[in-house]
């Protein structure tokens, strides 16, 4: 082989190996020509937010004696209120729409079978009262967990699913 030819064999080397980093980028991005359009959003996600910051800021119970729970409950519920219809009415002229309420059967599974407890944790039982369960923890009433049923209905599709929030 004479010199002209391995000067173009070792340049088309070169160039196949300049090309390696291209074609992996290329496979990493998995670009796909015409795809234009964000990720598809989970179903429920706000719904998940939102309630998770509201439970955060739903106002703090020790100032309820255990006796006056229901009072306490009444407390959360009023306090959710205004999170859980803006959550109904977020939506509506996109075409969204979404159905809240609260889960009692879940908040009384959920309190029979996590509720706080332990050798070294002096608290009362857990007492689910309509979807918001409290414990009792030194005579006072705790916000321990919220369960809501959320639908959300959009454009022939429903998703249903079910928070427990705890606090």
């Amino acid at each position: 082989m004479n010199r002209r030819g391995q000067l173009v064999l070792v340049a088309a080397a070169v160039v196949a190996l300049a090309l390696v980093p291209v074609v992996a980028a290329y496979l990493q991005l998995g670009y796909a020509p015409g795809s234009g359009t964000a990720a598809e959003p989970r179903p429920g996600a706000d719904a998940e937010r939102l309630l998770s910051r509201a439970v955060a800021r739903a106002p703090v119970l020790a100032d309820y004696d255990w006796t006056n729970r229901a009072d306490a409950v009444a407390a959360v519920r009023g306090a959710l209120a205004p999170r859980l219809d803006a959550l109904r009415t977020a939506r509506l002229t996109g075409g969204t729409a979404a159905v809240v309420a609260y889960a009692p059967g879940v908040a009384d599974s959920w309190a029979a079978a996590r509720c706080p407890s332990g050798p070294n944790r002096q608290f009362g039982a857990c007492r689910a009262d309509g979807g918001v369960v409290v414990q009792e923890r030194d005579g006072r009433t705790h916000l321990v967990a919220v369960a809501v049923a959320v639908r959300v209905v959009s454009d022939g599709r429903t998703a249903t699913l079910t928070l427990v929030v705890e606090r």
